[in-house]
């Protein structure tokens, strides 16, 4: 069979394709690699940004997506894509199940945690050291913990995490911070934070789990140890491009596309984290599958 578009991911910007494609009528077919989906987001324990559903769970969002896909006839399908490829007006999807044939493609894999790189990092993965504070706080109450970045990611979690925890240091490797001036504001405004400025984390260290931080001050070299339960690791995210490089034209691994989310390969787009824009937020994700999927539209009207 071939779709008139496959979505590859099930995250809020490709459930957001899929319920707009499927309003507009077209074949479409979802495929996403993990059984629920819902991205980044199902990590999330509320969403206070989403209009008009202040303080819903991530995971609610993305499955009252989910539900309104299916609702309008959007068929889902469990696989993980490895490539994908065009002969003529053909798009070939190849993933570890099947091939996929679609007329076009949108692509919403989103992004995932990038990560320290320190020793420790990998040895403690699971023991002290998470890349989700909604998803792990809870084992930390009453102890001292570390966020580890300067953005909004970062702060958010060190939030969270103060409503907790008895400590909250937020280490970050610059003299200012990145994130938005409301959540600056609020996290020092918590008796119990304290940001640790100019600071690199050289080692995570423990015996069986985590006991603390080595650390080192990029200005004057000093290195300190600092006590802790628990490290949530927040310094950014990597793209879940691996599939698609060397086919699409990539900034730094994000997809290059124009404002319509059209990637330089004609039928071909890319929505989401994924993508090489300004701003990733849930909302952002939404509008770009909204976007893409009326310039798929355009492309398949002058297929005949």
């Amino acid at each position: 069979m071939t779709y008139e578009l496959v979505i590859i991911g099930a995250g809020p910007a490709g459930l957001t394709a899929a319920i707009y494609a499927s309003r507009a009528r077209l074949r479409t077919l979802v495929i996403e690699k993990e059984p629920f989906g819902g991205s980044q987001i199902i990590n999330t324990e509320s969403v206070d940004n989403y209009p008009g559903l202040p303080g819903i769970s991530g995971f609610d969002l993305a499955m009252k997506l989910r539900d309104h896909a299916q609702a309008l006839g959007a068929e889902f399908v469990t696989d993980s894509v490895t490539a994908i490829g065009s002969e003529d007006d053909i798009k070939y999807i190849s993933g570890e199940k099947g091939i996929y044939e679609a007329k076009t493609i949108i692509i919403a894999t989103g992004a995932r945690h990038r990560k320290l790189g320190a020793p420790g990092e990998e040895e403690f993965a699971g023991k002290g050291v998470s890349y989700c504070a909604t998803c792990d706080g809870a084992f930390y109450k009453g102890r001292d913990v570390a966020v580890i970045g300067g953005g909004n990611v970062a702060l958010e979690d060190a939030l969270y995490l103060t409503k907790m925890c008895r400590k909250v240091y937020l280490v970050h490797r610059r003299d200012e911070l990145r994130g938005e001036k409301i959540n600056q504001e609020q996290l020092l405004a918590k008796e119990n934070a304290e940001v640790l400025w100019s600071s690199v984390v050289s080692a995570i260290e423990g015996s069986d789990t985590v006991e603390g931080l080595r650390l080192r001050n990029v200005k004057t070299g000093e290195e300190s140890f600092v006590p802790v339960s628990g490290v949530f690791v927040a310094v950014g995210i990597l793209p879940n491009s691996e599939s698609f490089i060397g086919t699409l034209e990539d900034d730094g691994g994000f997809i290059v596309t124009d404002a319509e989310c059209r990637t330089g390969q004609p039928g071909i787009f890319a929505v989401g984290d994924v993508r090489n824009t300004p701003l990733r937020q849930v909302i952002t994700a939404c509008a770009d599958g909204a976007v893409a999927v009326n310039a798929a539209s355009a492309y398949l009207r002058t297929l005949g």
